[in-house]
């Protein structure tokens, strides 16, 4: 499994209409292949920064399976005009510490 991580910097005073947004693209990547579960958490010191969390089932179902699609297209166009500066994607692996 692999774990997307985005702080997501959404233009001051589009909270409103992000979140909106955002409820709408969500069903875009739902539906991709590879997927298991998203989460969007909204900071409380700076309310207009969000923290993104996918999970996947592996690197290649991100960054080919949705990325590459036209699923994405939609997606980039719902959210990708909120966010200033673009948001930085990482991709995390979890660490077995037995």
């Amino acid at each position: 499994m692999i774990l997307e991580h985005a702080v997501l910097d959404v233009v001051p005073d589009q909270e409103p209409a992000f979140e909106d947004a955002f409820g709408r693209a969500k069903q875009i990547i739902s539906s991709m292949p590879g997927f298991r579960s998203l989460r969007l958490w909204r900071g409380v010191e700076q309310s207009n920064r969000y923290l993104l969390l996918v999970e996947w089932d592996s690197l290649e179902d991100h960054i080919e399976g949705f990325r590459g699609s036209a699923a994405y297209g939609h997606w980039r166009a719902l959210l990708h005009h909120f966010y200033d500066p673009f948001p930085v994607v990482e991709h995390f692996e979890r660490v077995d510490t037995r």
